[in-house]
């Protein structure tokens, strides 16, 4: 007996592949613009409710595809209105995505792996391990169902203005998958949203992003952390793989293919008595001179077990203050949603870790008590 085929997720399916599926089932290319409607801008999971499609396309549609998005297993919300969902995905593990409210903008904060493979040794994340990438479904859905919540809870005040690839996991170690949400997401007849309101944040996977260059003409982040290798080293261990002045070399090249060009932010967390002298920020003007840089000071926030600390106030602004004076814009990032666990670097969701990173550092903190 034949087993039946598995049914395809159209949110796997950015628009050139959704309008490849239809028409393999026989129909017209103004399908795929009406599928995109019901899937993104009306939220829809069921295809009885696609009402402007022929009843014969639809239980067309009921044979051989689904709308399948994570489960919300959690939500949280913050006193300062951050918004946090913990989601389960179909092989049981779970991603974090929150949703920061601003006056003049919504932002979503997306993951993009199971995890991270990356070690960087400030971000409770990277302590988590790694599992997989996600699939296209499991990125965009994060944005079907932030959507679909906010806009039936605060419609009036909660929207998603955009999306930035800062949650769980390395952006450009799934890069296929990545750019394929990102065209669901910037595609006029699903979110619509503008490309400079889409921000890819990396550590510097340099083929990564050089390949970005080619196909996705999207806001860049950096995560620096660090103005020299040697530091730059023990707090992102990709470093050692693609040195500061080869990963500033490819900002350069991505910034040089875009069609609108801006300044590409570079985040910088802060850590007391690591990277936070005037030594340090005298060190980053230098680095960041010739580039098209804007600075993004980030207040370290503390997880279980961390051996770092935040920079107090005054350290913080007398950095800022150097990088302002040498014509650097540089903001200090206000910490949201650190009550539930939902600020930069806090993010940690429950899957099982394949590479062993977890047993290993926990083992380690055993030893040193």
């Amino acid at each position: 007996m034949t087993e039946s085929l598995a049914k395809t997720n159209l949110l796997d399916l950015d628009p050139a592949a959704l309008q490849e599926f239809l028409s393999g089932l026989g129909e017209k290319p103004y399908r795929t613009t009406q599928v995109l409607k019901w899937l993104y801008q009306f939220g829809v999971d069921n295809f009885d409710d696609m009402t402007n499609i022929s009843k014969d396309l639809r239980q067309q549609l009921k044979d051989v595809a689904e709308i399948r998005a994570p489960n919300v297993e959690t939500e949280q919300r913050s006193d300062d209105g951050t918004v946090k969902w913990l989601l389960r995905l179909q092989d049981g593990n779970c991603i974090e995505t929150v949703f920061i409210p601003e006056d003049n903008r919504g932002t979503l904060c997306v993951s993009s792996q199971v995890g991270c493979a990356l070690e960087c040794s400030f971000c409770s994340t990277a302590q988590q391990g790694f599992n997989r990438n996600l699939d296209v479904s499991e990125i965009i859905g994060q944005v079907w169902i932030a959507n679909r919540a906010l806009d039936t809870t605060h419609r009036e005040e909660r929207k998603i203005s955009n999306v930035v690839f800062m949650g769980m996991g390395e952006p450009l170690l799934n890069f296929n998958n990545v750019v394929s949400a990102i065209r669901l997401m910037t595609e006029d007849n699903a979110y619509g949203l503008s490309k400079r309101r889409v921000t890819i944040s990396t550590s510097g996977v340099i083929p990564a992003l050089d390949r970005l260059t080619d196909v996705a003409d999207v806001a860049l982040a950096v995560s620096l952390h660090a103005p020299n290798d040697a530091l730059r080293d023990q707090l992102v261990p990709l470093n050692r793989k693609y040195p500061i002045a080869e990963m500033l070399a490819a900002c350069h090249r991505y910034v040089q293919s875009q069609t609108h060009r801006s300044k590409i932010t570079f985040e910088y967390v802060m850590l007391a008595g690591i990277n936070d002298t005037d030594a340090h920020a005298r060190e980053l003007v230098k680095l960041l001179r010739h580039l098209p840089a804007k600075v993004n000071l980030i207040p370290f926030n503390p997880f279980p077990n961390t051996r770092y600390q935040c920079s107090d106030e005054q350290t913080r602004n007398r950095f800022r203050e150097i990088l302002m004076r040498a014509g650097l814009v540089t903001v200090t990032r206000r910490t949201r949603g650190d009550d539930i666990d939902a600020a930069c670097g806090q993010l940690a969701g429950k899957f099982h870790d394949r590479t062993k990173r977890r047993l290993r550092l926990h083992s380690a903190l055993g030893d040193s008590q």
